[in-house]
């Protein structure tokens, strides 16, 4: 099995909710919701350790402001990295392994609903999430991510489907 997931742990429901909560704290009142998302969020498949949390903010700006807060709760500002409109944090263990992952994104982004469509699209599949996991445990550690890519966009393209949402691309 590749090295990097793990079997799913029931225990990753509860440290989302505890970040959350630390997380809800610090962000008032520029944050509308948080939520769980990633393979963490999925019961039954595979998975990197890390807690993937998506933020819906009422501003981005704001949450530029709130910069300085989550560094002292241990996240690292990454920018965009890669996504415009969005706001990526990391956040890691003592011994430097990552723990957390948080995207935000502002109110009315397509990619909110998109990441919540995908997650809850495999919650309901149950075939298509143990495909996703199989082929993540099959995966070689230094092509993990491109390699996956083509069964994610899949799937996201059926999740978008299956919810009845455009994709970003096609937003007017």
């Amino acid at each position: 099995m590749n090295s990097l997931v793990v079997a799913h742990d029931p225990d990753w429901q509860n440290d989302f909710l505890e970040e959350a909560a630390q997380l809800q704290r610090i962000l008032e009142p520029a944050l509308q919701a948080l939520h769980h998302i990633g393979s963490t969020a999925i019961p039954g498949i595979l998975a990197k350790p890390i807690i993937d949390m998506l933020a819906v903010a009422r501003c981005l700006d704001a949450i530029d402001q709130c910069s300085s807060r989550l560094e002292a709760l241990g996240y690292l500002p990454m920018g965009a990295f890669g996504i415009e409109g969005r706001r990526y944090f990391r956040k890691s263990d003592e011994a430097g392994r990552r723990t957390h992952h948080l995207h935000v994104f502002e109110a009315g982004s397509p990619h909110i609903q998109r990441h919540l469509a995908f997650r809850d699209y495999l919650m309901a599949h149950p075939s298509k999430a143990a495909e996703y996991s199989a082929l993540k445990a099959r995966l070689k550690p230094d092509s993990y991510q491109q390699a996956k890519g083509p069964l994610v966009a899949r799937l996201e393209s059926e999740a978008i489907a299956w919810v009845g949402l455009k994709r970003p691309s096609e937003q007017d």
